[in-house]
C-alpha cells in the first residue's frame, strides 16, 4: 500500500521513516515537505483560508498520485487536516497526532503535553475530549537546537521541561520530530511516554485493514 506522508518540518521525515521501517516495512512512503507552512504560521500567529487552501492542494495532490492514505505530520494545523480529510474521503486522511490522543485518553485523565513549538499549544489541546484535563508544556530553545543540526541538547532541553509534569498519568510528546527525546523524558518524569510517529503507524495499520 501506498502511504503519502505530508511534512511541514524537515525534521519530521526520519521519526516517521523510522516508525513505519519497525511497525510497517512493507508499506509504500511517499513524502511532500513544504517547510514553509510552519515559518508562515509562525509569523501569521494563526490559521489562515490561505494555508487551508495550501493544505487541499497537498491533499489533492497526493491522492492523485494513487495514494492508500494520508498521513500529515505537522500537528500545529488540525482545522486544515480536517479540511483535507473531508474533501478527500473516502481515502483514510490522518492527523498527525489523532492516534496518539486516542491512546493517552485511554491511559489516563491528566496528560501532559510537550511541545517544541508554540503554536501546537495554541491548536492541539482542543483536539482532547473534554473529559481529560491537558497540561501544556513548551520545551523552549529546542526547536532551535535542532535546526542548529544539535539533536543531543534538543533532547535534553525536552527532558527537562518534561520534569514539570512528573505529577500526569502520561505524557504526549505532540510532535514527530520530538520522538528520539522519548527515552530520556520517561526517565526524568517516571510516567508513560507515548510519541505520534508509532501511535499513528498502528493507527493507519488499524484503518486499513492490515494485520500487525
Amino acid at each position: 500500500m501506498r502511504i503519502a506522508l505530508i511534512h511541514a518540518l524537515q525534521h519530521s521525515l526520519q521519526p516517521i521513516a523510522a516508525s513505519f521501517a519497525k511497525l510497517w516495512p512493507e508499506a509504500e512512503l511517499m513524502n511532500l515537505l513544504d517547510d514553509s507552512l510552519s515559518a508562515d504560521l509562525a509569523r501569521e500567529g494563526g490559521l489562515t483560508r490561505g494555508m487551508t487552501e495550501r493544505f487541499l492542494k497537498l491533499g489533492r495532490y497526493a491522492s492523485g498520485t494513487g495514494a492508500d492514505a494520508i498521513l500529515f505530520t505537522c500537528s500545529a494545523f488540525g482545522p486544515c487536516i480536517e479540511a483535507v480529510a473531508r474533501a478527500e474521503r473516502p481515502i483514510p486522511v490522518l492527523k498527525p497526532n489523532e492516534a496518539m490522543i486516542e491512546q493517552a485518553v485511554a491511559r489516563g485523565r491528566r496528560i501532559g503535553l510537550l511541545s517544541t513549538f508554540r503554536p501546537t499549544l495554541a491548536s492541539m489541546p482542543r483536539e482532547f475530549p473534554e473529559s481529560v484535563e491537558v497540561v501544556p508544556v513548551l520545551a523552549d530553545g529546542a526547536l532551535a537546537a535542532l535546526d542548529g543540526g544539535d539533536a543531543t541538547e534538543h533532547d535534553r532541553l525536552i527532558a527537562d521541561a518534561a520534569r514539570s509534569l512528573r505529577d500526569c498519568d502520561v505524557i504526549a510528546l505532540s510532535q514527530f520530530s520530538m520522538a528520539g527525546a522519548a527515552p530520556l523524558v520517561a526517565q526524568a518524569t517516571g510516567r508513560p511516554v507515548l510519541t505520534t510517529p508509532d501511535s499513528a503507524v498502528r493507527k493507519l495499520r488499524e484503518m486499513l485493514s492490515v494485520p500487525a
